[in-house]
């Protein structure tokens, strides 16, 4: 899986000479918590709620609110956003973003080809990677079978499953400690739970 499949293609971006209070108003209207900064076409920084927030007034301040609005409407978008953006591209596997993310502590990573801005993938989406990588959404029944992690184990319930004309519909694949490993998959057909039940007559551990 490939970081295109999952990134929001529409990017809603801020220049950075754009105030933190209209960087904020944007964050509230659109329902997001990071904007890419992008001058001349190019990204420059990044900045997230949690910048606007840090460079805010605090709420226990003696300002009023007008007060405050006029302040932050006087500090730009360059004096807060990050300069050094981790990025990566629409063909970088889902899973080196999401180590990428892990790694550097951060919620999320813009998306270029070349020098454009394409895209921007989250936490959220990482998420959602993950979800259909275990079948969470997969029609079928839901069962998990732990084995010993051997070769040749995979064919082995595959050739089961097959001769019931039952499909998988997702499969994934937790390997344990002690050369043990639980595959979770979904099946999907009318054969389906004769197909569970030749599993366990073969001696396979099966948890539905």
């Amino acid at each position: 899986m490939y970081v295109e499949q999952f990134m929001t293609s529409r990017v809603i971006t801020v220049h950075p000479n754009e105030s933190i209070l209209n960087a904020m108003n944007i964050m509230k209207t659109k329902g997001i918590n990071r904007l890419p900064v992008v001058s001349g076409g190019k990204l420059v920084g990044l900045v997230t709620d949690g910048d606007l927030r840090a460079a805010s007034p605090s709420p226990i301040t003696t300002l009023s609110k007008f007060e405050m609005n006029e302040l932050l409407s006087k500090v730009s978008i360059r004096d807060v956003a990050v300069k050094k953006v981790i990025t990566c591209t629409p063909r970088t596997l889902i899973e080196d973003a999401a180590l990428l993310m892990r790694e550097n502590k951060i919620g999320a990573l813009p998306v270029m080809e070349g020098d454009k801005l394409v895209g921007i993938i989250t936490q959220t989406d990482i998420l959602d990677a993950f979800l259909d990588i275990v079948g969470a959404r997969s029609p079928g029944k839901r069962i998990m079978i732990e084995v010993r992690d051997e070769v040749g184990i995979i064919h082995q319930i595959s050739t089961v499953i097959k001769e019931h004309e039952v499909d998988f519909t997702s499969l994934a694949v937790y390997h344990l400690p002690n050369r043990k490993a639980r595959i979770l998959c979904h099946l999907d057909g009318e054969r389906a739970e004769e197909a569970v039940q030749a599993l366990i007559q073969k001696g396979f551990d099966v948890t539905r």
